[in-house]
C-alpha cells in the first residue's frame, strides 16, 4: 500500500476550522443573521490555499504554481464553471418569480385538504425547474405561510413541505450547482446520474406524500388560497428539464432555454429589452462565489494530491470500510461531513469530488453512481441543519411576515430529507447492485 501524508490535509483541516468556528461564532454567539453567509468562503478557501502553498519546502514555488495550474485547467472543471456560467446566465434571463403560479394555479383547481400536498409537489417541480433550493423557499414559503393562516395547516408542516420538496428538485435538477459539480467531478453524464438518483430519491419523495396526506386528512380546514397566474414563462423552464431528461447536451438545453425565455419575457412584458442583457449579466454574476470556489479548490486539491493527503485519506477510509457496499456509505458520510462543517452542498461536493473519485476507482464504483451519493447526501445533511441557508431562508421569510418559527419547530416534520437518507441506505445495502447499474 502506497504510504500517503496526514500532514498535506492541513489545508482542509484550515478551511474546515475558521469557517465553521467563525460561523458558530457569529450566528449563536454575535447573534448575526445568517451568520455563516456573512463569512467570504472565498477568503477562507485563499487562506487554506496559502497553508498549501506554505508546505512541502523542497519544491519549489514555481513548480507549485504549474501544479496548480494543472489542477484549474481540468477539463472537467473548465466544463463545471462555463455550466456555471450558462445557468446563471438562464436564471436571470427567465427570472424567479414566474414559478409561483404553478403553486396558485394548483391551489385554485385542487380541494382545500390537500394544500399541504400541493405545496410539497409545487416545491419539487419549481426546484426541478429552477435548480435551486433557496430560491424556491424564498419564493414558495410566503404561499406556505398564507396556506396555514387561510387553512388551519400547522405552519411548520407548510413549510417543512416546501423545504423537502426543495430539496428534492435541488437534487435531481439539471441546472442545479450541486448536479452540475458532482457530475462534472466525476465525469458522468447529468442524464445518467438523474436517473441513478431519481430512483433513490422517488420511494423517498412518494413516502413523504402519503405522511403528508395522512396527517392532512386529519386537519381541521377553514379556507383556501387564491392569486393570479401566469404560467407561460414556465415554458423555458420546461425546455432545460425535458432536454436534460431526454439527454440533450447540456450547452445546446440551457442555450434553447435563454433564447426561448427571452422572447417569452420580452414578449409577455416582463423584461424590457434594454434590461435583458443586464438580468443576463447578473445571472452570470451571481455564480462567481461558486465558480471562485471551484477554482480555489481545484488548486487546492491538486497541491494536496502532490504532497500524498489523499493517499493518507483514502488508507483511512480503507481501514474503516472493507466493502464496495461500505465504500459507498463512507462516500456519503465523507461529502455529509463536509456539508454539515461548511453549511453549503454545492462547496462540500466540490471538496470531496477528487477523494470520491479516487474512492470509486478502489471500490470499483461507477461514476453515475458516485455523483449519486455524493449529491443526494450532501442533500440529506444540506436539508435538516439548522444553520444551513435553506432553513435560514425559510425562518426569516416566516419572520418577515410577522409570524416567529425555529429551525427546531420544522425539524420535525423535515420527513423527506430523514427518509432520503433512508432510501439510499437502503438501496446501497439491501438493492442488489446489478439490479440497480443495469436499471
Amino acid at each position: 500500500m502506497e504510504k500517503g501524508n496526514v500532514k498535506a490535509l492541513l489545508p482542509i483541516g484550515v478551511f474546515l476550522v475558521l469557517y465553521l468556528g467563525l460561523g458558530v461564532l457569529f450566528e449563536y454567539v454575535l447573534g448575526i443573521s445568517m451568520g455563516f453567509y456573512n463569512i467570504p468562503i472565498v477568503v477562507i478557501f485563499l487562506i487554506a490555499l496559502m497553508v498549501a502553498c506554505f508546505q512541502n519546502r523542497k519544491l519549489p514555488f514555481d513548480d507549485k504554481l504549474v501544479i496548480m495550474g494543472r489542477g484549474i485547467g481540468d477539463k472537467t472543471i473548465v466544463t463545471m464553471i462555463l455550466i456555471f456560467m450558462a445557468a446563471g446566465i438562464f436564471v436571470g434571463t427567465v427570472g424567479r418569480d414566474s414559478a409561483e403560479s404553478v403553486a396558485y394555479l394548483l391551489l385554485s383547481v385542487i380541494p382545500a385538504e390537500y394544500s399541504v400536498v400541493v405545496l410539497f409537489v409545487v416545491s419539487c417541480f419549481v426546484s426541478l425547474s429552477m435548480g435551486t433550493s433557496v430560491g424556491t423557499i424564498t419564493l414558495i414559503t410566503p404561499i406556505a405561510v398564507a396556506v396555514s393562516a387561510a387553512s388551519g395547516f400547522d405552519m411548520p408542516l407548510c413549510v417543512a413541505s416546501v423545504m423537502g420538496g426543495a430539496m428534492f428538485g435541488d437534487n435531481l435538477s439539471f441546472i442545479s450547482d450541486t448536479t452540475i459539480a458532482a457530475c462534472q467531478g466525476q465525469g458522468c453524464q447529468m442524464k445518467d446520474k438523474f436517473r441513478e438518483n431519481f430512483k433513490i430519491a422517488l420511494p423517498a419523495a412518494i413516502a413523504t406524500l402519503v405522511i403528508i396526506l395522512v396527517l392532512s386528512l386529519g386537519a381541521d380546514i377553514s379556507g383556501t388560497v387564491h392569486h393570479e397566474y401566469d404560467l407561460i414563462q414556465l415554458v423555458p423552464y420546461l425546455i432545460v428539464l425535458i432536454g436534460g431528461i431526454v439527454g440533450i447536451n447540456v450547452f445546446i438545453v440551457l442555450l434553447l432555454g435563454i433564447v426561448s425565455g427571452s422572447f417569452i419575457m420580452m414578449a409577455t412584458g416582463a423584461t424590457a429589452p434594454t434590461d435583458l442583457l443586464a438580468n443576463m449579466g447578473s445571472g452570470a454574476a451571481g455564480m462567481f462565489e461558486t465558480t471562485m470556489v471551484a477554482v480555489l479548490v481545484s488548486a487546492i486539491c491538486a497541491l494536496i494530491r502532490e504532497y500524498g493527503g489523499f493517499t493518507a485519506l483514502l488508507n483511512g477510509i480503507k481501514s474503516l470500510f472493507k466493502s464496495k457496499k461500505g465504500g459507498q456509505l463512507g462516500m456519503g458520510l465523507l461529502v455529509g461531513a463536509m456539508d454539515v462543517a461548511t453549511a453549503n452542498n454545492t462547496v462540500a461536493i466540490v471538496m470531496a469530488n477528487p477523494i470520491a473519485a479516487d474512492m470509486a476507482k478502489t471500490y470499483d464504483i461507477t461514476p453515475r453512481k458516485t455523483a449519486s451519493i455524493l449529491d443526494t447526501f450532501s442533500c440529506v445533511f444540506q436539508g435538516v441543519i439548522p444553520y444551513g441557508a435553506q432553513m435560514l431562508v425559510a425562518v426569516s421569510a416566516t419572520a418577515e411576515l410577522g409570524y416567529a418559527l425555529s429551525a427546531f419547530q420544522i425539524i420535525p416534520f423535515l420527513f423527506y430529507p430523514f427518509l432520503l437518507l433512508i432510501s439510499s441506505l437502503v438501496f446501497i445495502f439491501l438493492v442488489p447492485e446489478k439490479k440497480v447499474e443495469n436499471a
